[in-house]
C-alpha cells in the first residue's frame, strides 16, 4: 500500500522527521485558505501515487492567495499518468541550498533492510545509480534490532559532505526513519529531498527538513496495522484488485491475454514463465492459495474474466492441501453463473484428481496432463 505525501510526511513527523507545516484540501477555495493560515509564499502540489508531478504541472510555487487559488484549481484538473487529481497539499515553500537522497528499502538480493544516501537529491535515485553509482552509499540495516546506529549515521554524513554542525539532527532524522520503516512493516521509506534549507532556527541559520516523503507498506502486514487501512488510497488499485482483496486472492493485473489461476505463489510464477516459453503472455497473477473452496475458485474466475483483454483461461492446479474436485467444481460453477465466451484450459493434480478430471470432462473443459500441455493448448487459443 503506498501512501501520499502529506500521509508520509505525517508519519514523519510523529517519529522526530522535521517536514515543512502544510494542509491538504480539494478545492481552489479552500487551497486559497490554507495559504492564508500557513502564509505565503507556499508551494501548491498534486497528490497523487506516481512520480513525475512536476513534469506534469503538479507542482507549483506560489507568492499570493490568488495565484494558489489558480494553480490550486489547475492541477485539481489534472490527470496525472493515470491518476486524477482529487487532492492538493499546500505548504510552506523552502529556501533550498542543497538536496539530499535518504530512503530505506528492503533489497530482496542481501535479504535486508539497506539504507541508501546520496547528496545527489531531488533527481530519481535509479538515475543516480545508473549514471553515478559512486554517489550512492549503501548500509544494511541491523536484521535483529532494526536500528541504525548513530556511529553509522556520522559516516553517511560525512559521505554526503554534510557539515559537523548539522550531524545530530541527520542521526536524529536516520534514526526516525529506521522507526517508520521497521515499525509500519514497510518496504519502502524514502525521504527525496531531504534539502538544507535556510532557518533562522536551525545551526548555522540552517536546518534540514523532509520536503517530499513516500512510504509504502507491505500489503502481506496490513494485518498488523488496521489504523493504516483507512489511509489506502482507492484510486491506487484496480476494481479487479479491490474485488480480490477483499475474497482474500493474491491478484495483480498484467497486460497479456491469458488469464491464469494458480494455487500457490511459486507455482503461479512458474505457470507465467511457461506461458511465455510458449510464445504467450499472461493477463494476471492469481494465487487462490492452498486449501480454496469452490466460492474462492468461483470469486477468482469472475475477477479473471472481468479483464475484457482475456481470451482464454488456464488452470495450473496442484492439489496438495487443495482438492482437485473442489477446485473443478468451482470452475463448473463460475461457467454456470458467469456463462463466459472464453474457452477454459486446465492441467490439474494431486488430491482427488480423478474426481476433478471427470467433473470437468462433464463440462467439456479442455484438459491437459502437464503444465507445458496446458500452456501450449492456452497459447494456441489465445493466438486464434
Amino acid at each position: 500500500m503506498k501512501l501520499h505525501e502529506y500521509q508520509s510526511k505525517n508519519i514523519f513527523r510523529d517519529n522526530g522527521i522535521p517536514a515543512p507545516d502544510g494542509e491538504v484540501v480539494d478545492t481552489p477555495a479552500a487551497a486559497r485558505a490554507a495559504a492564508e493560515r500557513i502564509g505565503l509564499p507556499c508551494m501548491v502540489k498534486a497528490q497523487v501515487l506516481t512520480g513525475g508531478r512536476g513534469k506534469a504541472g503538479g507542482v507549483k510555487f506560489c507568492t499570493t492567495a490568488d495565484a494558489v487559488e489558480e494553480k490550486a484549481k489547475s492541477i485539481l484538473a489534472l490527470n496525472i499518468k493515470g491518476f486524477p487529481v482529487r487532492k492538493v497539499l499546500v505548504t510552506s515553500a523552502a529556501d533550498i541550498l542543497t538536496e539530499i537522497y535518504f530512503g530505506i528499502v528492503t533489497d530482496r538480493s542481501t535479504r535486508r533492510a539497506v539504507v541508501m544516501c546520496s547528496a545527489a537529491g531531488g533527481m530519481d535515485i535509479e538515475e543516480v545509480a545508473v549514471t553515478h553509482p559512486e554517489k550512492i552509499m549503501r548500509v544494511p540495516l541491523d536484521p535483529f534490532t532494526g536500528t541504525l546506529p548513530d556511529y553509522v549515521a556520522r559516516d553517511i554524513a560525512v559521505f554526503i559532505g554534510l557539515p559537523k554542525e548539522h550531524w545530530n539532527d541527520f542521526i536524529a532524522i536516520a534514526r526516525g526513519l529506521a522507526q517508520v520503516y521497521m515499525k509500519n512493516d514497510a518496504s519502502l521509506a524514502e525521504i527525496n529531498p531531504l534539502a538544507m534549507t535556510v532557518n533562522p532556527n536551525g545551526p548555522g541559520g540552517k536546518k534540514l527538513m523532509a520536503l517530499d516523503g513516500k512510504i509504502v507498506i507491505d500489503d502481506n502486514a496490513m494485518y498488523r496495522h488496521p489504523e493504516l487501512e483507512p489511509l489506502r488510497d482507492p484510486d491506487e488499485d484496480s476494481e479487479a484488485e479491490k474485488l480480490a482483496r477483499k475474497a482474500d486472492l493474491n491478484y495483480v493485473s498484467l497486460d497479456g491475454n491469458i488469464g491464469c489461476l494458480v494455487n500457490g505463489a511459486g507455482l503461479a510464477m512458474a505457470t507465467l514463465d511457461v506461458i511465455q516459453h510458449f510464445g504467450g503472455k499472461a493477463a494476471n497473477f492469481l494465487d487462490v492459495a492452498g486449501g480454496a473452496k469452490a466460492d474462492k475458485v468461483t470469486a477468482a474466475l469472475r475477477i479473471i474474466l472481468a479483464d475484457p483483454g482475456v481470451k482464454v483461461v488456464m488452470f495450473n492446479i496442484f492439489g496438495g492441501i487443495t482438492r482437485c474436485d473442489e477446485v473443478a467444481k468451482g470452475i463448473v460453477q463460475a461457467i454456470n453463473e458467469i456463462k463466459p465466451t472464453v474457452p477454459f484450459v486446465a492441467r490439474i493434480t494431486g488430491t482427488n484428481k480423478e474426481a476433478g478430471d471427470a467433473i470437468l470432462a462433464s463440462a467439456n473443459i479442455i484438459t491437459a496432463q502437464t503444465a507445458a500441455e496446458a500452456a501450449q493448448k492456452a497459447v494456441a487459443l489465445a493466438n486464434g
